[in-house]
């Protein structure tokens, strides 16, 4: 006779492994069938609407270092691509005419001087002889006149003097302002003159330094209006900056200003920001990207990226926990993102719940089982069903 146990044994193990695998669904879908997803509560907090502006590095100063006098250059003296300071010697031009220029100048007033004397001494003289008429009153007249030319002779050939002295220190050229020295563009032997369009080098300070930032005067426009509207209110003047290679630089600076007109052939506006540079990373010329909180939104909503979602059109949308804890699709307006978070402008009031956890298989008015997002979410196979299968083998 057959022995039907082991069959009946059979029967009974997938029975309960049945019912466990069922129980599990169940619990899954928590209760009545609703699946169990995460939300947060919407708060208003204020959030610093950032702004990225690529900008270009400029120099705190920039010279050019010129010659004021002609002539031909001697010497060189400053190494290329080094500091140099203010009233540093940087050329030498040969002086032997400006030196030429200052001894006959000295001659000249000492001649001027010594026929100033002797007219004043005439003058001095034929004084008292006039008074007892001794002499024509014009003769005396002609003396004093005689004595007043040669005394502003003496001050022309001064001034000669001081001029011809100016000239011959203007042969040793020196450095405008303090800063770094490009390459030199004239040699020693060079001829050079106050009129040449070429300098001879150029020197520029690079700390501090200034990052120029174009802005759309649309975008500035908006921006003034929103703030006047009490919308939003003015942001900090800080400035941080990231290099072309992705690093941060690691000083921050400040806007000092921006400028009064608009470039007619790009429509932009220039901001200006003022760095610190003790290390020289900043160079002339360099691009960068410029970030700051140029205003301050009172009344924005951040949400977290997972919990909105894009149409086809491109618009976001959410879903809340709506009424009698139903699925509720909701559009919203987040054009901008600060960290991990959304910036939500529109769309969302205060209080209401945000599902961010479990929205995969979401439909609007499908009933759901709302929980904090910060709770425990089951994910993964079905509690049991594991021991269930290994029961049964």
């Amino acid at each position: 006779m057959l022995d039907k146990r082991p069959l009946l044994r059979a029967g009974v193990l997938c029975a309960i492994a049945l019912s466990l695998a069922a129980c599990s669904a169940e619990e899954e879908r928590g209760e009545h069938g609703a699946p169990e997803v995460g939300y947060v509560a919407v708060r208003v907090e204020p959030v610093p609407l950032t702004t990225s502006l690529g900008g270009r590095a400029v120099a705190y100063e920039t010279s050019e270092v010129r010659p004021q006098v002609n002539g031909l250059v001697r010497r060189r003296l400053f190494t290329e691509g080094g500091f140099v300071r203010a009233g540093q010697p940087l050329y030498q031009i040969d002086a032997s005419l400006y030196q030429a220029g200052v001894d006959q100048a000295v001659a000249n007033l000492a001649s001027a001087r010594a026929s100033a004397q002797a007219a004043e001494e005439r003058a001095r003289r034929l004084e008292p002889l006039a008074k007892m008429q001794a002499v024509a009153e014009q003769d005396y007249t002609d003396a004093l006149a005689q004595a007043r030319m040669a005394r502003a002779a003496v001050a022309q050939n001064g001034a000669a003097l001081e001029t011809a002295r100016i000239n011959l220190r203007f042969a040793t050229i020196t450095a405008p302002i303090s800063g770094r020295i490009g390459r030199s563009l004239v040699t020693p032997g060079g001829l050079v003159s106050a009129s040449q369009a070429t300098p001879l080098a150029v020197i520029q300070q690079t700390d501090p330094m200034y990052v120029d930032m174009q802005q759309s005067s649309a975008e500035l426009t908006t921006l003034r209006q929103a703030i006047e509207s009490g919308g939003v209110t003015a942001g900090s003047t800080s400035v941080r900056l990231r290099m072309e290679d992705g690093s941060t630089y690691p000083f921050a600076g400040t806007v000092q200003f921006s400028d009064v007109t608009v470039n007619e052939a790009t429509g932009t506006i220039t901001l200006r920001a003022r760095f610190p540079n003790p290390r020289g990373i900043l160079l002339p010329g360099m691009f960068v990207t410029a970030l700051f909180d140029q205003a301050v939104n009172p009344s924005a909503i951040l949400l977290p990226q997972a919990a909105v979602q894009r149409d086809f059109d491109g618009s976001a949308f959410v879903y809340l926990v709506g009424k009698d804890n139903k699925a509720a699709r909701r559009k919203i307006v987040a054009d901008r993102t600060a960290g991990a978070n959304w910036v939500v402008t529109d769309g969302l009031k205060p209080g209401e719940r945000v599902i961010t956890q479990g929205i995969g298989n979401l439909r609007q008015g499908a009933p759901i089982r709302p929980v904090p997002a910060s709770s425990a979410q089951r994910v993964g196979a079905p509690k049991g069903g594991g021991n269930a299968e290994a029961k049964g083998k």
